[in-house]
């Protein structure tokens, strides 16, 4: 039984095979939480959001279509938990809907072995940084440290700290087209176009 295809996969998870649903924990998880972070910014809140669209998943799984991509349909419910989150926690302005709601659209265009392509290219180019702005960016992005405590953990300034992260988005926006600034916002929170204030 080959899981990697969409209709199997979703077969077998409306079987309630437990195989099923650990393959999509292990295929998906890492990059969905990747996209909440760039949603709401706060990792336990990513956590959760993620948590919540595996659990509600396999509780609603007989529902499960396999005419649609079991990867969109992943995405789209983050994005459902974060608005039905958002809306919780505070206002939402109308143009920062849109302007997620953007964003959504691009990820949902973005097949997935194009979207594995691309991340593998983000990740050789963050290599590339110079070392003390790689490092700084590291903290932040993938270790998920605030400016704050980069700054202690490293002893310099936050403003030093700042600048590295700036430098880094600037560079890594100067080598990448477009289509593949998709992937810094996934992996990064990188804004592919600028956020309204």
């Amino acid at each position: 039984m080959d899981l990697k295809e969409n209709k199997t996969l979703i077969n077998a998870l409306r079987k309630g095979e437990e195989k099923a649903y650990m393959f999509l924990l292990d295929t998906y998880h890492r990059r969905l939480h990747a996209y909440a972070l760039t949603l709401v910014d706060d990792h336990s809140l990513a956590q959760d959001i993620v948590q919540n669209v595996f659990l509600r998943t396999w509780q609603h799984r007989e529902k499960l279509n396999h005419k649609f991509t079991i990867q969109s349909f992943l995405y789209k419910s983050v994005y459902n938990e974060f608005v039905n989150t958002y809306k919780k926690d505070k206002a939402m302005m109308l143009l920062q809907m849109k302007y997620y709601e953007s964003l959504h659209q691009e990820v949902e265009k973005t097949d997935e072995k194009t979207l594995e392509e691309i991340i593998q290219l983000v990740t050789k180019e963050v290599e590339k940084l110079p070392p003390k702005c790689k490092q700084i960016f590291s903290l932040s992005k993938k270790e998920g440290l605030t400016n704050i405590e980069i700054s202690e953990y490293l002893n310099v300034s936050i403003k030093t700290v700042e600048a590295h992260i700036t430098k880094a988005f600037t560079i890594l926006k100067n080598k990448l087209d477009d289509k593949i600034k998709i992937s810094l916002f996934l992996l990064f929170g990188f804004p592919v176009s600028e956020k309204p204030n």
